[in-house]
This record gives structure tokens, C-alpha cells and sequence, in this order.
């Protein structure tokens, strides 16, 4: 294998920025095989393996590229699996330019290598051949349930099922996938990718139950009398508002609400039974994935003008830079240090227009990022006949005020005990959103490992299966 010293990732090819607007298609087409062993040769294989830390759920990175830089993608494909219930998933939503790749050794003199997108290569490859997949594991007698069937709640599922653990997942919505479902568009994340994930777990043995919300339908104390231990990965599910007058027109959506009705009611399509309005000057607020995810949205919709509004400038931008890259092609307009302070209606009741102000940045906060300082006199007004704001979630409340004992914190985020997710009651574990409020897939994968193995030495350590649960 001779090295490719290149200081340049391959380029990935994408959907021309006019065509797609226009569609939800998948954006990134994915390497072909002769792209991608070329981008893996550029890996060093070192010895000290830093992209291995960078990686939530510790996946052999070294080890999967070296095999796609051999043609050996199949065992490229075995080695992601070990460590990766949802290979095909992170390789496209991932923000590795935060994580592996910015340890990568080759990001000191030029561009790091394309971990994440030999990841979705090797994933797809197998996807489409006749890729050989684990056998089903001997059954250890052991049954454990998870609450969620979003990123983490899978990520256990998958993690417990390969010990030998017979799992049922509890999923509130009729589809599984959580996030990946509900919140990712199809022009990201492909929904027949999400679910070739799902049936590979289900091959495993996971079992999934639809429709069944944790807290209504069971409650966890229920759960307890049929399982040996219970993983809540239900994640974060109830918007936020910012909390300014005029968030009650109409024309004014949750990023939530927005993106659910898109990517799991289909509301592009003409003939939807949820649709959306189709806005003419739609403002965004928020500078996250989901406000990247919700703009995009808006402009396929038909959208003459998108808007992100957001009270940073573009450094602080907490979106992946590829999407960020994405929405500009598209035609997004970015209009930075500038922040709502009211919501304006017509005489109707329907939103005509933001009034906002510009900002500064003073010191930094306790997130480490400049703190945005209002200018006095800034006050200005953007035109926009639909406002969605997507400035975070939070926890369903259901779960904690069903389940007596359950410490929670003032943001209403289950309590662990450390990285395990032990929670304030015995045999309960948490771990996701549910837990840190909104944040990556990733993270969300890796807080469900941590958690499986950690039921899995909890129950190893003595405990028996009960007669009532076998």
C-alpha cells in the first residue's frame, strides 16, 4: 500500500446546490471504492491512535481504514460493527471535524483524513454486497429493557445483545429511530439507511416495541418487576422558546414541531395529511445542526428567503462546518450578532416580520464563548411571514414525575451518578439527551455503550435472573 502524503481530503461529490434545493435527495453521494482507498491512504496508522480518543464510542479507526486501503472492505465493515451499532448513520451526521478528526496527526499540516466519510464508505459498502454479519449471540439468560429507540437507547440495545442479553426497546412513536427519524432530514440522513440499521440489530435479537410511551402505556417501576435492569435514553423531545412576545402567532413553529411533520408526516410532499407552511421570508433562530436542518428544509419547501438569526458571530457557530457550508451553497443568508426581542404580527394574528437587535461580543461565559451584549438603539425589523425557533430542547417531563425516587435536575435531565449513567435508582440508568439536554448522535451512542456495559457487569457481578422476569 503506498501512502498518499496529499495535504487534501478527497472531495466529496455532492448534488449540484440547484438541483437539490429543489428535491430531498441525499446531498453527499458517497466516495466510489477507488476514492475511497485513495482518501485511506492517507492514514498514518499510528501507534498512539489520538483519533481513537476522539471517538465517543471508541471505534478502531486505524484499524477500519488500514482495510479499506488494502480493498478489504468487508473486514473494514466487521471492525466499524465491533464498536458501532450505526456505522452507516455516523458516518453522515457525525461532527468529526470536533472529535476524531481533530486529533488526527495529518490536521497539523493540512486537512485531517476523512475518517467519517470512509466510516459511511465502508458501512454502504456492506449495505449493498453480500456482507458476511455476526451470528446471534448464545443467550446469557439475562433480560434487560431500554426506553427509546433513538441513538442511544440503540447503541445499548446493540451493545447488551452481542453479551447475550435479551433486550426490548420501548418506543413512544410508531417508527424507530428517535432523532435520526423525527429530526435529521432526508437529504442528510436517508431514512431507509436508519432503518437497515434497525434490522440489523433486530437480527441480533433486539426486540422493538412501537407505540408504547414509558410513563402512560408502563411506567419504569413496571418495567422493573419484568427486567433486571432499565436504560431511559428517551432523549429530549420538548422544545424550547425563547420567550419573547409574539411566540404565540401563528406562522411560529418549534424546530421540533417543523422537522417532525418534514422528515416523519412527509409534509413535503403535496397531498400531506400535516403539512407545513410553505413561507415566502422565513426566519430561523438558532446556529445549531437543527437550525442548519430547518433553513435547508425551508428553502426546499420554496422558500424565497431563509434566514439564520443567530446572536454570535459565524466563529462561534455551533453547527458542523459542513452543513454550515451546505446551507450557504444553498443560498442561506446568515445573519450573525443579531437576536430577536419580539415577534410581529399582522391584524390577523399571523407573523409579518422579527424585530431585532444587533449584538457585541463581551468576555466569555460559562460555556467558554464570548457572551453576546445587546447594542443600545439597534432595534430593527426582518421581514419573515414564518419564525421557527430552534434554540434547544429539553426532557419530556413524563418519564421523571411517573417514576417516584428519580433525581432530576432544574432543566428536568435525569441525574447520573458518572459516565455509566447510574441513576437515583437501583437498576435504573440513563444516558443521552434525557440526561445532558440536547446534544450530538455521537454522544448519545457513546452514553448508551457506557451504560450496557456497565448493566452488564452490574448484573455479572451476582445478580440472578427472577423467576417472574424469565
Amino acid at each position: 500500500m503506498e501512502r498518499n502524503m496529499s495535504l487534501h481530503k478527497v472531495p466529496m461529490p455532492s448534488q449540484d446546490p440547484q438541483e437539490r434545493i429543489g428535491n430531498f435527495q441525499e446531498v453527499a453521494l458517497g466516495y466510489t471504492q477507488e476514492m475511497a482507498m485513495q482518501e485511506a491512504a492517507r492514514c498514518l496508522s499510528c501507534r498512539h491512535r489520538p483519533c481513537v480518543e476522539g471517538c465517543p464510542v471508541r471505534i478502531d479507526i486505524p484499524g477500519f481504514i488500514s482495510q479499506i486501503a488494502r480493498g478489504n472492505m468487508e473486514e473494514a465493515y466487521l471492525i466499524l460493527n465491533r464498536d458501532s451499532a450505526l456505522p452507516a448513520v455516523c458516518g453522515r451526521v457525525c461532527p468529526q471535524e470536533s472529535q476524531c478528526e481533530q486529533k488526527c496527526v495529518r490536521a497539523v499540516k493540512g486537512e485531517a483524513v476523512a475518517i467519517g466519510r470512509l466510516e459511511r464508505y465502508a458501512a454502504d459498502w456492506c449495505r449493498h454486497s453480500a456482507c458476511e454479519v455476526p451470528p446471534r449471540p448464545q443467550p446469557n439468560g439475562h433480560k434487560v429493557a431500554v426506553v427509546g429507540a433513538g441513538p442511544g437507547g440503540l447503541t445499548a440495545a446493540g451493545e447488551l445483545a452481542r453479551m447475550g442479553y435479551a433486550v426490548t426497546v420501548y418506543e413512544a412513536l410508531h417508527l424507530p429511530g428517535g432523532v435520526l427519524s423525527y429530526g435529521i432530514p432526508e437529504f442528510r440522513l436517508p431514512k431507509d439507511i436508519v432503518m437497515d440499521e434497525v434490522e440489523a440489530l433486530k437480527r441480533l435479537g433486539v426486540e422493538i416495541r412501537l407505540n408504547t410511551v414509558i410513563g402512560k402505556t408502563l411506567t419504569v417501576d413496571e418495567l422493573l418487576q419484568r427486567f433486571e435492569a432499565v436504560f431511559i435514553a428517551s432523549g429530549a423531545g420538548l422544545p424550547r422558546f425563547m420567550g419573547i412576545p409574539g411566540e404565540t402567532l401563528k406562522g411560529v413553529y418549534s424546530a421540533n414541531e417543523y422537522l417532525t411533520r418534514i422528515n416523519l408526516m412527509k409534509a413535503y410532499q403535496e397531498d400531506a395529511s400535516t403539512p407545513v407552511m410553505r413561507g415566502h421570508h422565513v426566519a430561523v433562530v438558532g446556529g445549531g445542526n437543527v437550525a442548519m436542518d430547518a433553513a435547508r428544509c425551508a428553502r426546499r419547501l420554496g422558500a424565497q428567503e431563509v434566514s439564520i438569526v443567530y446572536r454570535r458571530s459565524m466563529k462561534e457557530l455551533p453547527a458542523r462546518q459542513e452543513e454550515v457550508h451546505h446551507a450557504q451553497e444553498e443560498g442561506i443568508i446568515f445573519r450573525m450578532l443579531t437576536n430577536p426581542v419580539r415577534v410581529l404580527g399582522d391584524d390577523k394574528g399571523w407573523v409579518r416580520g422579527l424585530e431585532c437587535v444587533r449584538m457585541t461580543l463581551g468576555e466569555p461565559d460559562a460555556s467558554g464563548r464570548r457572551r453576546p451584549v445587546e447594542q443600545p438603539g439597534s432595534n430593527h425589523e426582518l421581514s419573515a411571514d414564518v419564525v421557527i425557533i430552534a434554540i434547544g430542547t429539553s426532557s419530556n417531563p413524563l418519564i421523571r414525575l411517573t417514576t417516584p425516587g428519580l433525581e432530576t435536575d432544574r432543566r428536568g435531565g435525569i441525574v447520573v451518578s458518572g459516565p455509566e449513567g447510574l441513576t437515583s435508582r437501583n437498576r435504573v440508568y440513563a444516558g443521552g439527551d434525557v440526561v445532558t439536554g440536547s446534544a450530538t448522535v455521537i454522544q448519545a451512542m457513546g452514553a448508551g455503550k457506557d451504560a450496557a456495559r456497565a448493566i452488564d457487569r452490574m448484573i455479572r457481578a451476582g445478580q440472578t435472573p427472577d423467576e417472574t422476569m424469565m
